[in-house]
Order: C-alpha cells, then structure tokens, then sequence
C-alpha cells in the first residue's frame, strides 16, 4: 500500500519521545510533571451554570464561523485590550488555535511564489504544528534559530533575499513557547516591514498573551493598525486554553483581513469542525469577562517570584517575559531530563524535542522546557528537586 511522503520525515511528537525516553526507567521519588502546558489553575465559576443552561444546543448544529455574541464579544476583548477596531467580518471563532494555525495556511498559502516552492518560515524552537502546515500544502519549512543571541525571537530579516522572496507566511509566537520572549513594538514593525517588503503575511500566534511578568504584551494587530499595514497580511490567533484556563473547552480564534478571514470560512464550510453551541455560549462570556483572567495573572506572577528566588544566581537563568514555560539552560536536555525523572521523579521536556537540526545546531538541545502550570506549592517543590538535583 502507498501512503503519503510529505509527513515521512516528521520525528515522534514530544510527548511520545518523551515517554520512550523516560517510561522505562523508575522516577525518583514523587512524581511531578512539568511537561505539559496544561492549565491546572481554577477554571472561571460561570462555566458550569451556562453549560447546564444551554445543554440542548448539543441537538443542532452551531454556527460555522462563531455566534453574534460570540463574535460581538471577541471584538469587544480586542478593542478593550489592544484598542482595535475588528468587525465580525474579520473574526472566525476556532476549534482551538491548533485548528487555526494549521487550516489558515491551508487557506492561504499559494501553491507557487514567483514560480517557486513557496517557503513557510518559523522559529526554532517551535510549536509543531507550523511545521506540518507547511509540508501539508507542499512549502519548504525553513527554521530560523530563536536564540539567546537574537532576544530568543527569530531574526527573519537576516535570511537572504532570495529564501525572503519565496516567503509567504512567517510564523511568530509572542510570547513565545517555550523560551517567554515577547515581540515589542521595534520587533513588530520591522517584521511587518519586512512583509510588506517581500510580500509575506505574519501569523501571530499570541495565546499567552494574557501571561506576563509586568507588562502587557503589545499585540500586532495595534502595531498594524498604527503604522497602516494592509490588514490582509497580518492574522493572529488566541484562546481561551491559557487566559481563562479551559484547555479542554478547544475555543479560540482567528483575526485578520477581510477576504482572508473568507478563505478561512469558505475552508471550514467544507473541512472544519465548528465549535459546539453550548461551548460557544461559555466563550461568549469568557471572552467578555476580564475578572477572571486578572486573577489568573495573579497566580502566575506569583509563580514567576517564586522560581525568581528558587533559581536565584544560577548562571543563564532568566525567568521568561511571559508565558508560562521556564527554558533552563542544561549541558544536554535529553540527560537533563532522565537525570531529573530518576533521581526526582520530575518529569520534564528537552528542549530539542520542540526544534529541529539546522546548520547552526539545534537550538533546544542545551534547555529544558518546565511549565509552571501545577499548583504553587507542588511546582516550588518540583523546581527546587530540580534546581537540587541539576544545579547542585
């Protein structure tokens, strides 16, 4: 039987690496994961009552690109948070951002640019599904190395002209899984400068946006906006996984402009998976309630003091930006983390499972990737068996 090429290549998914790595060996003493970037943090008390109230839209069919009020709600965030103005006909309501990342590229990216394989550009490290996006629709993924050296964000505007006018998306996280770098206003300019340059649309992939240390995260639709940037050539994607702590609602969204939102639908129409009504009842609220998510920063910023003091003085650590993920320079990740797991029973991630091997190195092999998502008192735990057993 034949089967496709274009995946052949793809190593294991993370966590099934990770568990080949670990499973096989006994943890140390209490186990503890900080793999994952699952939200353990209370999920808003609203959740339950609206679901019960709601249940029999279960027995129809919802909405394709998202509700009135959901997408009435979702230009309300916006507006409030990063002053934009986004009409209902810029916003498609996602079966999780995943969803989003992977068919908006399927939607538009062209199968030629100026005769040539289009390329698809990333971070590295990365979340895996830019890389299969690309391949699914036949460009050539081109990892640039996000680095301590470059602010841990990708330097797209050092690639040569020849990879940048073959470019027809560039991805860019912010804040940025795994590292917490977040894109500042310079960064967004001359990337969305750099797009109009070479003719490129931006996705952004802003969902710990609402995640921070101090500051707010200036997004990209304000900086676009300021600065006139056609707004076909910039889409950024949020949720509610990691601002309202409903990982396992799967509800987010897409912005962008006007006619790319269309392709966006047109493509859901026919191969997407709309959001179930009650749950887009959930997200009506969600997204128009800012109380909850102010609490949820709280407990974070908790966090990033507590790892702060833990890991005070060790050399090359800084706590990220935002998000919620430490990237914590190690000799090798792999040995890092089966060390850790047989000697703390912490369960941790090598960073090398989140890049790919490129001229220069790969950019994850010296890091581990420890989320801070658990509650307070069992992530202190984790991270000073860590910081013990590590950095000793």
């Amino acid at each position: 039987m034949a089967f496709p090429e274009r995946f052949s290549h793809l190593p294991d998914y993370a966590f099934p690496r990770l568990r080949k790595l670990l499973d096989h060996h006994a943890p140390g003493g209490e186990q503890i994961s900080m793999t994952i970037g699952e939200p353990r943090h209370p999920m808003p008390a609203f959740v339950g009552p609206i679901l019960a109230a709601n249940l029999d839209g279960f027995s129809v069919y919802p909405p394709n690109d998202g509700t009135p009020e959901l997408l009435a709600a979702i230009s309300g965030w916006l507006g409030r948070r990063y002053g934009v103005a986004i009409g209902q006909d810029r916003l498609m309501v996602l079966n999780g951002t995943r969803e989003g990342l992977y068919n908006a590229c399927i939607a538009l990216c062209p199968e030629q640019k100026h005769g040539k394989t289009p390329v698809v550009l990333m971070p590295n490290p990365f979340y895996q599904v830019y890389a299969v996006a690309a391949l699914t629709v036949g460009a050539e993924p081109v990892y640039v190395n996000a680095t301590a050296a470059t602010g841990f964000l990708p330097d797209y505007a050092g690639l040569s002209p020849d990879i940048l006018d073959r470019v027809t998306i560039a991805y860019i996280c912010s804040p940025a899984n795994p590292q917490g770098s977040v894109a500042n206003q310079d960064y967004w300019k001359s990337l969305l400068a750099l797009a109009e340059k070479h003719d490129f649309i931006i996705f952004a992939d802003e969902c710990y946006s609402e995640i921070y240390r101090a500051t707010a995260p200036v997004g990209v639709l304000d900086v676009a906006a300021a600065t006139g940037v056609n707004p076909e050539r910039v889409f950024t994607f949020h949720s509610l996984s990691k601002r309202s702590n409903l990982p396992g609602l799967r509800s987010g969204f897409v912005a962008g402009g006007v006619e790319g939102i269309a392709r966006i639908r047109k493509l859901r129409s026919f191969a997407g998976a709309p959001l179930p009504l009650p749950i887009q009842r959930v997200s009506e609220r969600a997204w128009a309630d800012d109380a909850h998510v102010v609490e949820n920063l709280s407990l974070y910023q908790e966090k990033f003091r507590a790892a702060d003091k833990i890991f005070s003085g060790l050399q090359g650590f800084s706590c990220p930006e935002g998000g919620f993920f430490l990237w914590l320079p190690v000799d090798d990740g792999e040995t890092a983390a089966l060390k850790a797991w047989q000697q703390t029973g912490v369960r941790v991630l090598p960073g090398a499972y989140l890049s790919r091997d490129t001229a220069g190195g790969n950019p994850g092999k010296g890091y581990i990737r420890v989320a801070l998502v658990a509650p307070k008192q069992e992530m202190q735990r984790g991270l000073i068996k860590l910081r013990d057993c590590l950095y000793g």
